[in-house]
């Protein structure tokens, strides 16, 4: 259920120290447990593009660098898959689209930070590119975006209840976070002009949750596209996070740091 709008900016203000722009306040050097990072990160599901034995598929940069492909789309990577298949056949004959937790990308990132020049790039859905220009304008600088919503006398953020517990959720496709806070102006009628959608890059909150130990961090949770979620549900038998609850829209007084640019 949708629950609340939390009041207090500091979770959302420590991310967009580094993300957001000006008006935030600044990270300290501290961080979320690892355990409590990679909680947040293994329900997404991510594809990249690997190739016989299972190794990622690498381009080189101008630096020489080897950058490894993350696409947040299953149907973005089966598409690049689908065009190798015209310029190159005979690489396209040896890859194929491989699912993993956005968790293990991080994981593999954290392990192996030189990872012999390695390097992941998050590809994101074209369509949410899309919107978050259309929401941010010039203020968009690039990266995986994420949609959360904003509002209310103290300008908070829009929370659902999840197992009891008020969290913060960053959602990777517009119309989900759309849905839920039509769900809160019907039944918040008074403060539905106050509410707002921004947006604040994956990258940046990954940041922050790295960057920063604030208690409000551990109430952000990332919820997958409705495709990630049909790709989840087809795959486990197990319920999947990211669903709203049955719980009705309120406002809640608190805080969280904002996202890093």
């Amino acid at each position: 259920m949708i629950k609340s709008l939390i009041r207090r900016s500091t979770v959302l203000g420590m991310i967009g120290t580094a993300i957001v722009g000006s008006g935030l306040i600044h990270l300290k050097a501290l961080a979320l447990p690892a355990e409590q990072i990679l909680q947040k990160l293994n329900p997404v599901p991510v594809f990249t593009i690997a190739d016989e034995q299972g190794a990622p598929l690498v381009a080189s940069g101008e630096d020489e660098a080897k950058v490894a492909g993350v696409f947040i789309s299953q149907q973005d990577a089966n598409n690049f898959v689908n065009r190798l298949q015209t310029q190159n056949p005979e690489l396209a004959s040896k890859v194929k689209v491989v699912p993993v937790s956005l968790g293990e990308v991080y994981k593999l990132a954290q392990d192996n930070p030189e990872n012999n020049g390695l390097n992941f790039a998050y590809v994101p859905n074209e369509e949410a590119v899309n919107d978050a220009k259309s929401i941010s304008g010039t203020q968009y600088e690039g990266g995986v975006p994420l949609f959360v919503a904003k509002g209310g006398e103290d300008n908070g953020y829009l929370t659902i209840e999840r197992d009891s517990q008020q969290v913060i959720p960053f959602f990777f496709e517009k119309q989900q976070l759309e849905n839920m806070v039509e769900k809160f102006k019907t039944q918040k009628p008074d403060l539905a002009t106050s509410v707002n959608i921004e947006v604040v890059p994956l990258e940046g909150v990954i940041q922050t949750l790295q960057t920063n130990d604030d208690p409000m961090l551990s109430k952000i949770v990332l919820v997958p596209s409705t495709e990630s979620l049909q790709f989840l549900q087809q795959n486990s038998t197990t319920p999947q996070p990211g669903t709203a609850p049955d719980t009705a829209p309120e406002l809640q007084p608190e805080t969280a740091p904002e996202p890093e640019q």
